[in-house]
């Protein structure tokens, strides 16, 4: 009787943390979507939300030491501006590009223009040597590049200034996770955990969006009454907690994505990532009023068709080579939290359950 009680338990903890991941992650869209309506400064909301996550990643920093009384790893300057600052780079434009984009474009095509990021994903891991040559992907290619010229081709909702920066940060994306996955497996560096990653890219990645604030909105949001010129305190605390909700919101997706990893695979994430484009597209369409065509939704579906082949060959390839070096070990000392504690406490209680868990798992670039 203990088998079935083992599988139902570890199913509803996917089940549990799958749903988390999904209300952080399409929560903080439609969240982006909402404010852009009123607050038409995308670029201070994100340099809002970085503070707020160097803030939490550092209280949360501080409680893993306390709670493991181990040091957390602190860069040098050396290695902080020659190895992280193009990261961090990378991801203060990805991120503020498609925050702006929400000022011209649904939902609907942010999401559908955002998978594209497999693409230039896969390109750069060929570049970097994360990922090995293989013939389906030209497949995968085929299918997305399609899929995504078809959801696009004669939609009633088509802007292309929103698009093209939807894209542009889309190639970006594929140049930060590339990075980012080659920055947290530098074992000498000490960043395999994603907290003490989030920690460090925050600050550069401040500075890296501020001149682009500047130049963009720095003089609009200095004269507007939003916030710099309120007459009254209730709208300014509306603003004040507005912004924080988004912070937190982003905060919260980082690490629920590492809950997921960390107690199930970065397949799993890969997979429900899959089907949290179509719960997006279906809530844009029912809340939004997001207007879509029998070839608009036939696009999306070859382009899921494209990610799901993606994801399956990773799995496929994954099963049938050996550990290499570009894989992180989940049981490496750097990933000693108090979940990955309970997580071997859960082990010795329940022998043979975890099985399929030990096999070293790759850092996942989604």
């Amino acid at each position: 009787m203990a088998c079935p009680v083992q599988f139902l338990c570890r199913g509803l903890r996917t089940v549990g943390l799958v749903l988390l991941y999904y209300v952080f992650s399409i929560g903080i869209t439609f969240y982006n979507k909402w404010l852009m309506k009123d607050f038409h400064y995308p670029l201070f909301m994100t340099l809002v939300h970085l503070a707020i996550n160097f803030c939490l990643s550092a209280l949360t920093r501080r409680a893993m030491q306390g709670w493991t009384g181990k040091p957390r790893v602190i860069l040098s300057w050396t290695d902080y501006l020659r190895k992280v600052a193009p990261t961090a780079l990378a991801t203060a434009l990805d991120i503020g590009l498609s925050n702006w984009s929400f000022l011209f474009i649904t939902i609907s095509l942010y999401t559908m223009t955002k998978s594209s990021a497999v693409l230039f994903i896969l390109f750069f891991s060929l570049v970097f040597k994360l990922e090995e040559p293989n013939p389906f992907l030209i497949l995968v290619v085929l299918l997305i590049s399609s899929g995504l010229f078809m959801f696009t081709f004669e939609s009633t909702q088509f802007n292309l200034e929103g698009f093209t920066m939807v894209l542009l940060a889309s190639f970006l994306g594929g140049i930060r996770w590339t990075l980012t996955q080659v920055l947290m497996q530098k074992a000498e560096l000490g960043l395999q955990n994603p907290i003490d990653t989030m920690y460090h890219l925050q600050p550069l990645m401040f500075l890296g969006l501020f001149p682009l604030f500047l130049y963009n909105e720095g003089l609009s949001l200095s004269t507007s009454e939003k916030l710099f010129r309120v007459t009254e305190l209730s709208p300014l605390l509306y603003s004040v907690f507005t912004l924080s909700i988004g912070g937190s919101l982003a905060f919260g997706l980082g690490f629920s994505e590492f809950l997921l990893v960390s107690r199930t695979s970065s397949l799993t994430l890969s997979i429900s990532g899959i089907f949290k484009e179509v719960c997006t597209l279906l809530l844009a369409a029912a809340l939004m009023g997001d207007k879509m065509g029998m070839l608009n939704w036939l696009g999306f579906a070859i382009c899921l068709c494209g990610i799901s082949l993606h994801v399956g060959l990773k799995m496929y390839y994954s099963k049938n080579k050996g550990p290499s070096l570009r894989k992180l070990n989940s049981k490496s000392p750097e990933l000693e939290l108090p979940l990955l504690r309970q997580k071997e406490d859960e082990r010795d209680d329940w022998p043979g359950e975890y099985n399929d868990e030990d096999e070293e798992q790759e850092i996942p670039l989604h």
